[in-house]
């Protein structure tokens, strides 16, 4: 079969959250510097989907990771440490003749001038996803399904395949997209495909950041504007926080009243909490999970971004993409904060353990 069949979601299902996306063996350096200095690596994961998998499932929700690795060594270290997660891998395909995206990585801050990455994923399994050989019964199992711009840029088929996924049809779970859109991913491409795939689902996450870089639209009504559709909108504003605009909480198109118009927005602005940072790397990842993990909760539109911030001060105040978040009535405690507290609230190396909660609050 060429394409998901329509009605392919059913009511009985058991995931949470269904990811799908590249994930890549990534070294990590010994030491600051150039990589050309550097004189050894330590081995990790990285991938964004993957990243919000691993997240979902250490907050306790069902996540599944679907992707595809080469038939080797370091395919089988990405399935065997995020299945570590607790996430399902089950889904996952190798591939015999293509081999598993790595890259290395300089240890300073993505968005400095010093900062290096060197990427080896041309040409690798995960390119190779296409509609004609994932598991799309597997995908439409889960509540949510969670795409990202990456895998767009990643071949054409790649691209068709995230088109063929966010079609309107009977039947499809809610369908989370991240534009994560990577420049260097799209060095002689066209990013406005990014903004096609945003209005085609049902809840978008994109900084105001890459809006301007990829589509040259500037601020979050601006960027409302030009992404209607979708019945939430988050649009990440760095350090001013989070703005979202939501017509409606259900999967699907907005709906429209008797007259034809649109519904209203409800917009909901979410200070950023002021944080500790060791490395800001797998925040907008986290950020994701966050917001995710309080969507299924049914929590309001508030503190579903108030959980977000606080699951990417978890990644931010560690040196890696993922770590154990916060437990669940701790994060619901500081998100259920009043906007005077949670201004107050700065949070460093530590903090998600518990016998640090009641130094938590506190002016710097």
């Amino acid at each position: 079969m060429s394409g998901p069949a329509a009605g392919t979601a059913s009511a009985a299902t058991t995931t949470d959250v269904v990811c799908l996306g590249e994930s890549m063996v990534t070294f990590l350096p010994s030491q600051p510097g150039r990589l050309a200095d550097v004189p050894s690596f330590g081995r990790g994961i990285g991938g964004a989907e993957s990243n919000v998998a691993c997240a979902l499932a250490a907050a306790g929700h069902r996540a599944a990771w679907v992707g595809r690795v080469g038939a080797d060594g370091f395919g089988e270290h990405l399935v065997e440490t995020i299945a570590g997660y607790g996430v399902d891998t089950s889904a996952v395909r190798r591939d015999p003749v293509r081999p598993t995206g790595i890259y290395f990585r300089t240890a300073t801050d993505r968005g400095t001038d010093t900062h290096e990455v060197a990427y080896y994923r041309a040409g690798s399994a995960a390119s190779a996803m296409s509609p004609a050989n994932v598991p799309y019964e597997e995908l439409f199992a889960g509540r949510i399904l969670h795409l990202s711009g990456i895998t767009a840029a990643l071949s054409a088929d790649c691209l068709e395949l995230l088109r063929e996924l966010t079609a309107a049809r009977p039947g499809r779970p809610l369908v989370s997209f991240d534009v994560n859109h990577r420049p260097h991913l799209w060095r002689g491409g066209d990013a406005s495909v990014l903004l096609e795939l945003a209005r085609r689902a049902d809840l978008v996450f994109v900084g105001e950041d890459e809006a301007e870089e990829a589509w040259g639209i500037v601020g979050a009504e601006a960027i409302r504007a030009a992404v209607p559709e979708p019945s939430v909108l988050v649009v990440k504003r760095g350090s001013a926080g989070a703005t979202v605009f939501a017509s409606g909480l259900r999967p699907g198109p907005r709906s429209s009243n008797a007259g034809g118009a649109e519904d209203a927005d409800t917009v909901t602005h979410v200070p950023a909490l002021r944080v500790d940072v060791v490395a800001a790397v797998g925040a907008g990842d986290a950020f994701a999970a966050g917001f995710l993990s309080a969507t299924l909760r049914g929590l309001t539109v508030r503190d579903r971004v108030r959980h977000g911030h606080l699951m990417a001060a978890a990644v931010l105040t560690v040196p890696g993409d993922l770590t154990e978040p916060p437990a669940r009535d701790h994060a619901d405690r500081l998100a259920a904060l009043d906007d005077d507290a949670w201004g107050r609230l700065r949070l460093g190396p530590g903090w998600t353990a518990a016998d640090r909660a009641p130094e938590e609050v506190r002016t710097p």
